[in-house]
């Protein structure tokens, strides 16, 4: 039986409107509580856990959190579910109230309830810690915050799926970035928007603020300049730099790669693979793949497969891909690509991959469209192509790989975060993931914790 990841709310239509309904109930096991899931089910929606509530005035009662997706699908659940004798909707939020003032706010650790604390906190007390790291800089580590502080830097150039809208549009990104790593590894994220496109400018804003950061996450910055970006400030920075479209994806891919691997009975070394998408998550993704042991991969980008001598559409980036990938050579079109390869991976555009070209790859293929917020296939027309395991880019997200990455990384003091921490990274992932599944799930913070302590000894060997 064909696999395919998950089958949530925002699977559905991920361009269309979300909404949060908050739903109170007499009783889980009555009337109310079954015909407000058959009106969930009828939109297509998802609900969440069912927790009981007291109160004084209704007594006991039982409350849940329903996702809908759509203007209309909200529209047709509201007044189904306050038709029904006993159910009472409580708050409705949708995405642009829950961004309302941001997703951030600065909180500071220590309290300050009397004067002496505020006196021991800032003048005259805080003089002494600012004489002991002038005395000895490494004392800033545990004097200061950066041992938890990490920069998020982006231009704003190649935002999610939406791709060059600028920094401040960018903003409601990263800061949900910093939300994840706040509530899943204690990590503070500041956002620090840069408003470049030039390779040098860009570099140099980090270096001159990177004082304040225990490392840096290159966030949504287009290729090929982010690469240049990111070499450029590993050789002048000594703490990590780490491009997460890049290598926390690639992390995340070879991790749910390695169980889909193992789940339809092959070894890496005879897979082959296909790649669509040859800007930062494809460079790395390849990378990755060719490290873990896949035996070729081909790599397509809008000009056509990358091969050695290629000239059209080429960059130091490409041809480097072109140095390692393509053993035979090939220079067929993208269909043509598809025959007989165990793997395909997108990282492209929407709608781009036929079922054709999936029923043309090897038996039980290995399907990962990931292109967002709409794959390069659907999962359905995957598995009716013959697909063994599907999953796109909402089953496979980078938010599973880089808050432990940078957990670990900062307690280990690491100056640099290496392909050998990432590797570990992934291979923890794919044994935490349940029996059957391709990847544990986003939210444990168990699995983040044990994803920062195999980081954190990768680093420190």
């Amino acid at each position: 039986m064909a696999y395919s990841g998950g089958t949530g709310w925002g699977d559905r239509n991920p361009n269309a409107k979300l909404f949060a309904l908050r739903c109170r109930f007499a009783d889980r096991s009555g009337a109310a509580f079954k015909e407000l899931s058959l009106v969930t089910q009828q939109v297509r929606a998802t609900m969440g856990p069912v927790s009981k509530v007291r109160s004084k005035k209704e007594g006991d009662a039982c409350e849940a959190t329903v996702y809908v997706t759509g203007r209309e699908a909200f529209e047709t659940f509201l007044r189904s579910a306050e038709a029904i004798q006993g159910v009472a909707i409580t708050g409705v939020t949708d995405e642009l109230e829950l961004h309302k003032q941001g997703a951030l706010r600065m909180v500071s650790r220590v309290p300050i309830r009397t004067l002496g604390d505020l006196r021991m906190l800032y003048t005259p007390g805080v003089a002494t810690a600012c004489e002991e790291i002038e005395k000895d800089p490494a004392k800033g580590w545990e004097l200061t915050g950066i041992c938890d502080r990490i920069a998020i830097a982006t231009n704003g150039t190649a935002v999610l799926g939406l791709g060059d809208i600028g920094v401040l549009p960018s903003l409601p990104v990263m800061e949900g970035k910093a939300a994840i790593l706040a509530e899943l590894v204690d990590v503070s994220g500041i956002p620090i928007l840069i408003e470049t496109k030039d390779v040098d400018t860009f570099v140099e804003a980090v270096v001159r603020i990177a004082a304040s950061f225990g490392a840096i996450q290159l966030e949504d910055v287009a290729a090929p300049a982010c690469f240049e970006i990111e070499e450029k400030l590993r050789a002048r920075l000594d703490i990590p730099v780490f491009h997460d479209d890049q290598h926390g994806t690639a992390t995340v891919v070879l991790a749910a790669l390695i169980n889909a691997i193992q789940q339809t009975g092959r070894k890496a070394q005879d897979c082959t693979a296909i790649v669509v998408g040859a800007g930062a998550a494809g460079t790395a993704v390849t990378k990755n793949l060719l490290g873990f042991g896949i035996g070729d991969v081909v790599v397509y980008d809008s000009v056509g497969p990358i091969y050695r001598g290629r000239a059209a559409g080429m960059n130091p980036y490409k041809e480097q891909l072109a140095q390692i990938t393509n053993r035979n050579g090939y220079r067929g079109p993208l269909a043509e690509g598809f025959v007989g390869k165990d793997i395909f991976i997108g990282v492209s555009k929407p709608h781009m991959v036929s079922k054709d070209m999936i029923r043309s790859m090897a038996k039980d293929p290995i399907v990962f469209p990931l292109s967002n917020p709409i794959g390069e296939i659907d999962k359905e027309d995957a598995v009716e192509a013959g697909a063994a395991i599907v999953a796109d880019g909402r089953d496979i997200n980078n938010a599973l790989a880089y808050p432990g990455i940078f957990r670990g990384a900062l307690d280990a003091k690491a100056p640099d975060i290496t392909s050998k921490m990432e590797l570990v990274a992934a291979q923890t992932l794919s044994r935490l993931a349940p029996a059957g599944q391709l990847l544990p799930r986003i939210l444990d913070r168990n699995v983040h914790r044990k994803v920062a302590q195999a980081v954190m000894a990768a680093a420190k060997s």
